[in-house]
């Protein structure tokens, strides 16, 4: 899957459970492309949220990327469940499993793209092994577990990192960003090397959702253009 341009990924923690497929409808309208899907179990971080049912269920609503982010434990047990409920990609956290490579390794032998994640505390240097072989890096900008946290501006140095390497060895991920982006930073987090941007209060805590994805997307285009 090859998804040009610097995409706004809607985090659907954010929306409207009472009306999702609305919500969703709203975004696609903004021109949205991708939905992230944040999985978090009680165990790896502080909350508990979607799980393989309303993944399943998010795939017979909408044709959108599901971009699912597993904050879990183990992931490695759950990866074969997503995959069947069909995320379009799945991305695991490096502090959660021992077995980082086999999982990945796994997610990608479902024909489905392959994520690591990194906490705030982590650094890029502990993807040194992995990032040959995967299709995109996350970069968590807050303390993952809860929606609405403020960005933390050391990610950015981050993004960097991740672009270098990326030039320096000819490696082929894509770089994503999650945690407090907004209309106020979203151009700062693209000249950094962001070109996926999961923004979930900043979208759909906002009167007009197709408008807050149309703006971002706007200005992340711009700020692409302005890259040197």
């Amino acid at each position: 899957m090859s998804i040009p341009t610097v995409e706004i990924a809607p985090s659907v923690l954010a929306a409207n459970f009472a009306r999702l497929g609305e919500d969703i409808a709203a975004v696609e309208r903004g021109g949205a492309r991708m939905l992230h899907v944040d999985v978090m179990d009680g165990h790896f971080v502080p909350n508990i949220s979607i799980g393989v049912p309303v993944v399943s269920s998010l795939r017979k609503a909408t044709t959108l990327v599901l971009d699912v982010h597993l904050m879990i434990a183990a992931p490695e047990r759950y990866v074969e469940a997503f995959a069947d409920a069909g995320a379009d990609m799945i991305s695991v956290h490096q502090e959660a499993t021992p077995h980082l490579d086999r999982v990945l390794a796994a997610i990608q032998e479902r024909d489905i793209e392959a994520g690591v994640v990194i906490n705030p505390a982590t650094p890029v240097a502990a993807l040194s092994e992995v990032l040959p072989a995967v299709d995109f890096v996350l970069v968590m900008s807050v303390n993952p577990g809860f929606g609405g946290q403020k960005f933390i501006p050391g990610s950015l140095e981050k993004l960097r990192q991740l672009k270098e390497l990326r030039s320096r060895y000819n490696y082929d991920y894509r770089i994503e960003v999650d945690g407090g982006l907004g209309p106020d930073n979203v151009a700062e987090a693209v000249r950094a090397g962001a070109e996926i941007i999961v923004a979930g209060t900043s979208v759909f805590h906002t009167p007009d959702p197709a408008e807050a994805v149309r703006r971002m997307r706007q200005m992340a285009s711009e700020a692409l253009a302005q890259k040197v």
